[in-house]
């Protein structure tokens, strides 16, 4: 049986223009790939606050939890990654920590960046979120 391991990754959004923006960064292990920023849970931290601690690391980003999205779950080496993932509203630009690329796409955009379709299916469970949010 193999290890499991919990990570934890945000979806974040924000309005411009009355618009949704949706964030991905570079994956680290293949830069090719457009993610969602995720990570491991340390020890002490729930889902939700390692997925506000990732965005904060890996985006230079501060934002607020929405809500709760869905988990996934991929093998990696001999390992399985089970992430939970959480949809949180930008605050703020942060300090960068990390030399990752991050970028603000359209909705649209960011359903075609995305590397994984399993990722792409998250975001479209989020989207009646996003349109709905009432911070605009």
């Amino acid at each position: 049986m193999p290890k499991v391991v919990a990570q934890a990754g945000a979806i974040a959004f924000k309005i411009v223009e009355g618009a949704p923006s949706v964030l991905l960064v570079r994956a680290r292990k293949n830069p090719e790939h457009w993610i969602f920023p995720k990570g491991h849970i340390d020890e002490g931290e729930t889902a939700e606050i390692a997925a506000g601690r990732e965005l904060e690391e890996e985006a230079a980003i501060s934002a607020e939890l929405v809500a709760p999205i869905g988990a996934l779950e991929f093998q990696s080496g001999k390992e399985l990654v089970h992430v939970e993932y959480f949809l949180f509203r930008f605050t703020a630009d942060i300090e960068r920590t990390e030399d990752r690329e991050v970028r603000w796409c359209t909705y649209e955009e960011t359903l075609e960046l995305l590397s994984h379709p399993d990722a792409a299916a998250l975001l479209r469970k989020a989207h009646p979120l996003i349109k709905n949010d009432n911070s605009k």
